[in-house]
């Protein structure tokens, strides 16, 4: 008999949790909304890259393994999530680049804080997961920004022009176009986290009550790990606009933007 206070989910469960996709491939399929595919390609990823991730943190997390494969691990991780976001948003010229430097800045920013000031401890079991969110999350902020950027470029073309051709700097021309898609980039993250606890109980907070953590103290781990993927999300985001910019500016001039 397993431990009472465990939470285990069979695979009954699993295919249970799946009604509410279910209802809605069907009332997709019914009502020709075109979202059929994409709703059964994600779950069927999801499941497969989720299951596999668990075998390998399995691997992973076994008392012997040594925390240089963590470290390995991570160091993929960033990367990885430059090449997402460049197959995400193509129109943005070193975009692979422009995120990956951006977000080893700030995820090694946020790891020297957490680990360095001892805020939690350097294992495996912590290192991988919280390097995961703060990735993941940045991943969303970085393909809203270049995303944003390449459409607001590209509609301010005249005005951005206009202020090129009477002697602005290209700083100065395109700083309204840089902030904007920034600020609509990080304003996702900005709202989860003043909306955290009030509208919804976040992953982690849920993970750590369900493995059998008090409350107070998930809740106080949760806060951490939010502030590690908002500055690491800003950074990350900052430094894709900032260098996006520079991408589509020519003598003083604005290149073509793509389509």
């Amino acid at each position: 008999m397993g431990d009472p206070g465990k939470i285990v989910l069979d695979s009954w469960g699993l295919a249970a949790s799946l009604v509410p996709v279910v209802v809605v491939t069907v009332i997709s399929v019914t009502r020709r909304l075109g979202l059929e595919r994409d709703l059964v390609v994600a779950s069927g990823r999801a499941v497969v890259q989720l299951l596999i991730a668990g075998w390998a943190l399995a691997l992973l997390l076994d008392g012997d393994r040594h925390l240089g494969w963590a470290w390995a691990w991570v160091a993929l991780m960033v990367p990885m999530a430059g090449e997402a976001a460049r197959r995400r948003e193509r129109r943005l010229p070193g975009l692979w680049l422009s995120s990956t430097v951006g977000g080893a800045l700030g995820l090694g920013v946020s790891l020297a804080t957490v680990f360095g000031l001892g805020i939690l401890p350097m294992e495996a079991r912590v290192l991988v997961p919280v390097a995961g969110m703060v990735v993941g999350n940045s991943l969303k902020v970085v393909v809203v920004a270049a995303t944003r950027l390449v459409d607001g470029l590209r509609d301010r073309a005249g005005e951005v022009e206009a202020m090129l051709s009477l002697g602005f700097s290209s700083v100065r021309s395109t700083r309204d176009v840089a902030a904007d898609a920034l600020r609509l980039a990080i304003r996702p993250q900005l709202e989860t986290t003043r909306s955290v606890g009030v509208v919804f109980l976040p992953g982690a907070l849920t993970g750590l009550i369900l493995a059998g953590m008090d409350p107070v103290d998930a809740a106080l781990i949760q806060l951490a790990i939010l502030f590690l993927i908002l500055g690491t999300a800003a950074v990350t985001g900052l430094v894709v606009v900032l260098v996006g910019v520079r991408r589509f500016l020519d003598d003083g001039r604005l290149a073509p933007l793509g389509h």
